[in-house]
């Protein structure tokens, strides 16, 4: 009887493309913050870019799990209810 995985690496490259430029960019906007408050700039300001930061990385990891979401769900070697029940732990992770 073989064993059903549990466990998943996303191979969809257009995703990983697209999740890695997103994360990249959020570096970017980080640095950018850390010069903002090192620059001693406007609170609200630092804040809007936080946000926008948050914002970036957050989309990342729900793009992530979605991604993978789908590719398990087609692969009949993975345990489906296993590894939804733990991407669904992760996107409450995010919450």
């Amino acid at each position: 009887m073989a064993t059903k995985k549990t466990s998943h690496t996303l191979q969809d490259e257009i995703q990983i493309e697209l999740i890695a430029n997103r994360l990249k960019r959020a570096h970017g906007q980080l640095g950018a913050v850390v010069r903002m408050i090192e620059e001693g700039r406007d609170c609200e300001a630092i804040i809007t870019q936080m946000a926008a930061v948050g914002k970036a990385v957050n989309t990342a990891a729900f793009t992530l799990i979605s991604a993978g979401l789908k590719e398990c769900i087609a692969d009949s070697s993975t345990d489906v209810t296993a590894v939804t029940a733990k991407l669904q732990k992760l996107f409450l992770s995010l919450a």
